[in-house]
């Protein structure tokens, strides 16, 4: 059977088999008579509408006739009338393998990139991300050799897309778009790179995270001083997902942290001044601007705090704790800290974790600016549970407690795919081994299969990639 004229045929077989004339179909299809005619004896084409009508008249599924509609897209002439309300009602109906094929045959003519393109961005704000990716996949193949601002929005979406709670497809991912970050229009690198960190800094890439940092600031900047000087200030800033004031605090932030986390805990004190310090040049006086400001200040207090108490100034702990106290939202990342500090200058603080007991784990630890994915807020506590266990086991105390401790974290750092907290935890057991019953060795070698599977999965993605 001629795949162009296969819905015709099965039409007429139809028609034929329930003793149905033209006029009984139209009524039932609602489809024009006349139209339907011209449609059966292949003098017209077959549109989107159309093809939902004739499908709801055999009574068969709505997709029932998309693989033969592709060829009918492409029979007589390339029509993007036709093709684009079938591409969006496959992605209605997850019928990918239909877009791809009906991409792929579209893209043999280059000028069709541009229309594709603006059809993946729509599909992306219509959170049909799946379907999206086909063509920014398309279209980034397409043009691979040019250096255009469209194929590193390509690569920025696919980025945004291939986002998930696996953290090594997280850094695969974000490994592939740097490349592509610095030839995104400049406000748009500001979000791009937020991003970026986000990624970076889950597998404690900090060196890349300073380097982000230090660009972004340097880009909001310049960006939010032209904005200043323009008589049309809302033009700029209309175009990033924060005001531009608040990218510049959250560079300073990022380097903060980037410095905490090698150990450098005065140059991260320099850092945190800057951004406690934004009421001072912050022009914008609104709600929004004070909101910002204000939280930025808070977490310059709270990170003073943690980097004077890693640095060695003990005696300011209690002080810290009645700090975090009234500030819920802060108590769980306080905790976390402290526990380090506690590992690091072998502190007792039992009363501590008895105090805010309730708030481990704290749930709403995603802050309103803070905007945290759920693969940041698991990765911070599996590294806190591989923390607390070092924490009960050095004190000679808890060493149950510890091997729970442990394999909750090994659980948790398996589900995210946290390569980092995985060996922590693993080598944690080993030495607490002697400790565990039966069943948690038993529980730690079933873990350990699945670390296994991990490891073999991640193999095949890497050839895959070569």
């Amino acid at each position: 059977m001629d795949t162009a004229n296969s819905i015709r045929q099965e039409l007429m077989q139809h028609m034929k088999k329930n003793n149905m004339n033209l006029s009984q179909f139209a009524e039932m299809s609602g489809i024009n008579s006349g139209t339907l005619s011209r449609i059966l004896h292949g003098d017209r084409a077959i549109s989107m509408n159309q093809l939902v009508g004739i499908t709801s008249g055999m009574r068969l599924p709505e997709d029932y006739f998309f693989d033969d509609y592709i060829e009918e897209c492409f029979a007589f002439s390339v029509s993007i009338r036709r093709i684009r309300p079938f591409i969006f009602r496959c992605a209605e109906l997850d019928r990918l393998d239909c877009i791809e094929q009906a991409v792929n045959r579209l893209i043999d003519d280059l000028s069709y990139t541009t229309i594709l393109f603006d059809m993946a961005e729509e599909l992306f704000k219509s959170h049909k991300r799946l379907a999206a990716r086909i063509l920014y996949r398309t279209v980034s193949e397409a043009e691979k050799y040019q250096h255009s601002e469209r194929l590193a929005r390509c690569h920025y979406r696919l980025f945004e897309i291939e986002l998930g709670s696996d953290m090594e497809q997280n850094l695969l991912a974000a490994t592939q778009f740097e490349l592509y970050v610095n030839r995104l229009d400049e406000v748009d690198q500001l979000d791009a790179m937020k991003k970026l960190m986000h990624v970076f800094g889950m597998v404690h890439k900090w060196e890349k995270v300073d380097s982000l940092g230090r660009d972004m600031h340097r880009i909001a900047t310049v960006q939010y001083e032209l904005n200043q000087r323009s008589k049309r200030k809302e033009e700029v800033g209309r175009r990033t997902e924060r005001p531009l004031y608040y990218y510049i605090l959250y560079s300073l932030l990022a380097r903060s942290t980037a410095s905490e986390e090698c150990g450098d805990y005065s140059r991260a004190l320099e850092f945190t001044r800057l951004y406690a310090n934004g009421e001072s040049w912050v022009h914008e006086k609104d709600e929004e601007a004070q909101r910002i400001v204000g939280q930025f200040a808070d977490w310059a207090v709270a990170n003073a705090y943690l980097y004077r108490l890693m640095s060695g100034e003990v005696h300011i702990m209690d002080e810290y704790v009645d700090y975090i106290t009234s500030r819920e939202d802060e108590i769980f990342v306080g905790v976390r800290h402290i526990v380090q500090i506690a590992n690091q200058y072998d502190l007792n603080i039992d009363h501590i974790l008895e105090r805010f007991a309730a708030y481990i784990p704290n749930s709403s630890e995603r802050a309103e600016i803070g905007e945290y994915q759920p693969a940041i807020i698991e990765e911070g506590y599996a590294q806190f549970l591989s923390d607390l266990a070092v924490y009960h086991f050095k004190q000679s105390k808890h060493p149950s407690l510890a091997i729970k401790h442990i394999l909750e974290g090994l659980q948790v750092s398996i589900r995210i795919n946290s390569g980092k907290n995985i060996i922590t935890c693993m080598t944690l057991f080993e030495e607490c081994r002697a400790f565990a019953s039966v069943e948690e060795k038993n529980e730690f070698k079933k873990l350990s299969g699945e670390v296994h599977l991990l490891n073999a999965k991640k193999n095949v993605v890497l050839l895959a990639s070569l």
